[in-house]
């Protein structure tokens, strides 16, 4: 018999095992790797099992969740049922269970383990979705029901444990809508179970840490969301906050309406984990609007295969700037009646393209060019080591951004502001 205070958010969880994947994410500090540990514990004393507890980086093990059981046996008065092992790490029950700790940066070792039949990965989202896919392999047993936990502050949607869990734009798959998992705190879908809290769950927390995190808020308001609201959504500085999704109609008929429209093509090259992206766009001069209209977005094609479904340019002979660094292809396609061309390449062009393109004071991207979307609605800027952003590096290697810079290689964006200085500028040859 074990007496132990809880927090309400997590009774339910402590002791449900209907589902085969339970999902938690949360805020800082609302207590779900310590109920996790709890419940695992739980399951072991009363159930011969050997469960895995894994992270991406094995020596992380001690500190946290190694740790973390050694506070909770000790607290219980557990020590004659479970006994702690350092080297290697482990904590062994009297009943035949076990607890193994391993990490993902030496997946090799994972290969020796049988009768997996509950799995923890702790800060799932600091874990490969090849790493996740593994492990679901490694979750097999005969006879014991199967059982795998996510654990994780939420990130950007970017990140696979956001594409898995709930929504895939690129693969067009959609398992649950996170806004629901907020609003609701718990819910089932299918074989998965979903857990969402936050620091005001725990009601052992500190009134002084909760206070430290909703001052994050004035200064770090994505640290905020995700540390005080755990919740999914854009991790940093957005490159182009003017981007905005259209409808495929009134786009085209926005695009009609332009006085003076100039249509342009350009394509990025790739082909095992790049892609070949061509996209189409049009400028309205005037008004200093961008619109894309059509995507082109393959991997895994040779250029005969490319050029075959991509025909209906050749035809039209429409003029596509494409990556300077494969000539080989440019060739190929010209000879194939492509009339296609490289575009200009130099040192810090990548910075000049972004910033062309952020002078447009709207992107309107049409709802049928799915992977510009997943792209560019939220991607954002890359940060050094020390933290600072980089205007030429990016969050996501986004390809069909490499075939608009192409496509607009020869278009001058004029600067707005320098615009409006030279319209209002004295004529200094009319006064003298």
């Amino acid at each position: 018999m074990i007496e132990k205070a809880v927090n309400p958010r997590f009774e339910d969880y402590l002791f449900n095992w209907n589902e085969t994947y339970q999902f938690l994410v949360g805020g800082y500090g609302s207590s779900k790797s310590y109920h996790t540990a709890l419940k695992i514990i739980l399951k072991l004393l009363c159930e011969k099992r050997t469960a895995l507890v894994v992270r991406e980086v094995f020596d992380t093990h001690r500190d946290s969740t190694f740790a973390l059981f050694e506070d909770i046996i000790e607290e219980l008065e557990l020590g004659h049922a479970v006994k702690a092992v350092s080297s290697p790490m482990q904590l062994r029950f009297a009943n035949g269970s076990r607890i193994m700790f391993k990490g993902m940066d030496n997946p090799a070792k994972l290969k020796s383990i049988h009768h997996i039949s509950l799995i923890w990965i702790e800060e799932c989202s600091e874990v490969k979705y090849e790493g996740f896919k593994e492990l679901i392999g490694r979750l097999r047993h005969p006879e014991l029901s199967l059982h795998m936990i996510c654990t994780t502050n939420p990130v950007g949607t970017s990140n696979w444990t956001y594409r898995h869990f709930f929504r895939d734009e690129q693969k067009k798959r959609f398992v649950l809508d996170d806004h629901t998992l907020y609003e609701k705190g718990t819910v089932v879908k299918g074989d998965t179970y979903y857990h969402h809290s936050t620091a005001c769950d725990n009601l052992f927390l500190l009134k002084s840490y909760i206070k430290q995190l909703d001052s994050l808020r004035q200064y770090d308001p994505d640290l905020y969301r995700i540390a005080r609201k755990g919740q999914f959504g854009v991790n940093g500085i957005r490159v182009f906050p003017q981007f905005q999704v259209m409808e495929h109609t009134e786009v085209t008929e926005r695009i009609a309406a332009i006085r003076r429209p100039l249509f342009r093509t350009g394509m990025d090259f790739g082909f095992e984990e790049s892609y070949n992206a061509v996209i189409r766009l049009a400028v309205d001069p005037d008004k200093k609007e961008l619109y894309i209209f059509w995507e082109y977005y393959k991997n895994k094609m040779t250029d005969d295969q490319t050029a075959e479904e991509l025909q209906e340019l050749a035809d039209k002979k429409e003029l596509i700037k494409a990556d300077s660094a494969e000539p080989k292809s440019i060739q190929y396609f010209r000879r194939q009646g492509f009339c296609m061309v490289a575009a200009k390449k130099f040192p810090g062009s990548r910075l000049q393209y972004t910033k062309k393109l952020k002078r447009f004071k709207h992107i309107y991207c049409s709802d049928s060019c799915q992977n510009t979307i997943r792209e560019l609605q939220n991607l954002t800027y890359a940060k050094n080591k020390n933290g600072v952003l980089s205007e030429d590096e990016f969050s996501i290697d986004p390809h069909t951004l490499s075939a608009i810079w192409y496509a607009l290689d020869d278009y001058d964006a004029a600067d707005l502001k320098d615009s409006s200085q030279k319209r209002t500028r004295p004529n200094r040859e009319r006064g003298r």
